[in-house]
């Protein structure tokens, strides 16, 4: 399996990452510092996606091998207009973050030309396992990728060395909400959402409380009307 280095949970730089993937800078992640009603408010809207980092514990692993038998058993409602990838490339998880984050709002955040109207317009129609290796043998993306997690306030650890830490993405389609996590089989949907900032959905299995909720893509025009 090819290894890329991991990306900083920094907005900066997914930001950074974005734009040069063809994304308009009146689009940006930005933190969120609470879950609370008072800390949300401060998020500007409209809010086109969610992205996690949460550490993966032996709990997580067995919640999610779990959860993949009872969907395969009971089977879930899934949208066909949702794009889905799956990780194949080690590392890489921040990456997939952003193009879950990005492609199932293609229309929203009207991407232009540039690297990632080329992924997109590559893999419509595949699989997600295709998907995937069109990834693998993506030069472009794969030097973006390595320039943007080298941008960090920390020191980019080698390639090599094992994270602990994951990123996934939580997108809104279809009057339901979906987590977007390349290292599962299938896209899950957690339900319906009106609106996505408001959902509180639980992802880890650790006898934590609260989800994690990281960053938000939301469009920073609407902070100055």
């Amino acid at each position: 399996m090819a290894r890329w280095l991991p990306l900083e949970s920094n907005p900066d730089v997914m930001n950074k990452y974005i734009q040069r993937l063809g994304v308009s800078p009146t689009w940006t992640f930005t933190d969120v510092w609470g879950l609370d009603p008072d800390a949300l408010i401060f998020v500007p809207r409209p809010v086109a996606a969610v992205l996690l980092l949460f550490p993966i514990t032996p709990e997580y692993e067995s919640f999610r091998a779990a959860e993949e038998a009872r969907i395969r058993t009971d089977g879930q409602t899934v949208s066909p207009a949702l794009y889905f990838v799956r990780q194949t490339i080690g590392n890489a998880c921040g990456t997939i973050g952003l193009l879950h984050s990005l492609a199932n709002n293609r229309e929203l955040l009207g991407v232009g030309d540039g690297p990632l109207k080329r992924i997109l317009d590559r893999t419509a129609g595949k699989t997600p396992e295709e998907r995937a290796g069109v990834l693998e043998a993506d030069v472009d993306l794969a030097g973006i990728h390595e320039e943007s997690s080298r941008e960090g306030q920390t020191a980019a650890p080698d390639a090599d060395e094992e994270v602990d830490l994951h990123f996934v993405a939580f997108v809104a389609k279809d009057g339901h909400v979906y987590e977007m996590d390349g290292r599962k089989p299938f896209p899950i949907n957690h339900g319906p959402c009106v609106e996505l900032l408001s959902v509180r959905t639980r992802v880890l299995a650790d006898g934590s409380k609260d989800t994690l909720w990281f960053f938000f893509l939301v469009d920073r025009i609407l902070k100055t009307r």
